[in-house]
């Protein structure tokens, strides 16, 4: 889970990430929309990878970039479970018999 903070302590991977909610992206198609040299482009692209938040794939010359949604789920689970209210405590029984 390191990872997954890491990479979305960058605004930019942030960006990136909402713009393939839309849906997948060749690595062309988002390079056009960051003011970046390719290869810094290259290392946010590897840092989304590291953390498992995307998921690539070659089609001809093209990499293709895409959500993987599993991680954001297992992500909102481990929150929720590290911000969940602790469960009640016990009240003792005033039963004395």
């Amino acid at each position: 889970m390191n990872e997954v903070f890491r990479a979305l302590a960058d605004p930019t991977r942030r960006e990136i990430l909402r713009v393939l909610r839309g849906g997948e992206m060749t690595a062309g198609e988002l390079a056009d929309l960051f003011p970046l040299t390719k290869s810094t482009l290259s290392r946010h692209f590897a840092v989304l990878r590291e953390a498992d938040l995307v998921a690539s794939e070659k089609r001809g010359t093209s990499v293709v970039y895409r959500l993987n949604t599993t991680v954001f789920q297992e992500v909102s689970a481990g929150l929720f479970e590290l911000f969940a209210a602790p469960p009640a405590k016990e009240k003792p029984s005033k039963d004395k018999t």
